[in-house]
């Protein structure tokens, strides 16, 4: 059987009220695959999809499922959802870690109030931390720490003005700069 390894491991990032109602949702297409699956597509097939979903999962005692063939992790909070999609064949530790990440970020924007009416009150932040978590199914960041940075500090003047060395040795001091960075990450995280 062989595995089709992509950098696109999330179909879609949805926040469902406790009523089912969507409160934002968002579907990813990898640009390079011909995909015959209307829930990208059709608004109808989506909120229909998300009213099955939300009556699957709600007061549900587990946070990871397989629903409609895909790969569904989730978390409940008082009066909302937040759910993350992927493929069937998608590791579901990697997907898990990705929901951990947003939902710390989000409880450290919305100031350990998820729910309806904070999600609703600060939408350009949750919207901002989910881009940030996940761009076009690509997975960029699961630390909520760094996310929520990404999201609260407006940039300094110092980050607008930045000058960039594109001789030589300007270009060495980059590479290295950025095998140690990786390196650096490598020993700590993997």
């Amino acid at each position: 059987m062989p595995f089709d390894v992509s950098l696109y491991s999330v179909q879609a990032t949805i926040i469902l009220d406790n009523e089912g109602k969507r409160l934002f949702a968002k579907y990813y297409h990898p640009p390079h695959k011909v995909s015959d699956d209307e829930l990208i597509t059709s608004e109808k097939k989506q909120a229909s999809f998300e009213a099955s979903l939300f009556k699957k999962t709600f007061k549900l005692s587990s946070d990871i499922i397989l629903f409609e063939n895909k790969v569904v992790v989730y978390r409940e909070f008082a009066d909302a959802a937040v759910y993350l999609l992927g493929d069937l064949n998608e590791n579901e530790n990697l997907l898990y870690n990705v929901l951990q990440g947003l939902v710390g970020a989000l409880e450290i924007i919305l100031r350990n109030q998820i729910d309806k009416k904070s999600i609703l009150e600060n939408y350009d932040m949750v919207i901002l931390a989910i881009d940030e978590t996940v761009d076009d199914g690509i997975v960029l960041e699961t630390d909520p720490s760094v996310i929520a940075s990404r999201v609260s500090k407006p940039p300094t003047e110092d980050n607008t003005n930045i000058k960039i060395d594109l001789s030589e040795k300007g270009l060495l001091s980059a590479f290295n700069f950025a095998r140690k960075n990786i390196s650096d990450r490598l020993q700590q995280g993997f």
